[in-house]
C-alpha cells in the first residue's frame, strides 16, 4: 500500500509542477524551466514514461539532458531568467506588498541570479592528446 501512495505522491507533485510550468509560459513572473526541472524529477522517481516524455520533448528535452548531466543553463535561459526576476523585482516595489517583502524578495532574487550566472553555458572542451 505505501509503494503505491508513493508512486501517486510523484506522480501527484510531477504534474502539478508541469502544470506551473506551462502556466509560467504565457504569465510573467511565474518561472517555467525550475517547474519543468521538478517535474523530470519527481517523475523520475514515480512516474518514467512522463520522464522519458519530458527528456525527449522537442524544446525542453535537449536543455533537462543538459541539466542532468553537467548543470549547463544557457545564456538565452540566464537572460530571460534575470530579466524576469527584475521585472518581479520592479514590480513588486509599486505594489501594496509588505515593506519587508520589498526589501527581501529583491535580496532573494539576486542571490538567485548570482548562482544562476555562475552555470556553466557549455560543457568545457577537454584538452586536446598527444
Amino acid at each position: 500500500m505505501w509503494h503505491l501512495t508513493r508512486i501517486l505522491l510523484w506522480r501527484a507533485l510531477a504534474v502539478v509542477s508541469l502544470l506551473l510550468g506551462l502556466i509560467g509560459i504565457p504569465l510573467p513572473g511565474l518561472p517555467t524551466v525550475p517547474f519543468v526541472l521538478l517535474s523530470a524529477w519527481a517523475a523520475g522517481k514515480g512516474w518514467p514514461a512522463l520522464e522519458q516524455r519530458l527528456l525527449t520533448h522537442p524544446k525542453y528535452g535537449p536543455a533537462l539532458v543538459q541539466w542532468r548531466s553537467h548543470g549547463i543553463v544557457s545564456r538565452r535561459a540566464k537572460l530571460l531568467a534575470s530579466a524576469m526576476m527584475l521585472a518581479s523585482a520592479i514590480a513588486l516595489q509599486f505594489s501594496a506588498a509588505p515593506f519587508w517583502l520589498k526589501l527581501l524578495l529583491p535580496l532573494f532574487l539576486s542571490a538567485v541570479a548570482v548562482w544562476l550566472w555562475r552555470r556553466p553555458e557549455a560543457i568545457k572542451a577537454l584538452p586536446a592528446q598527444q
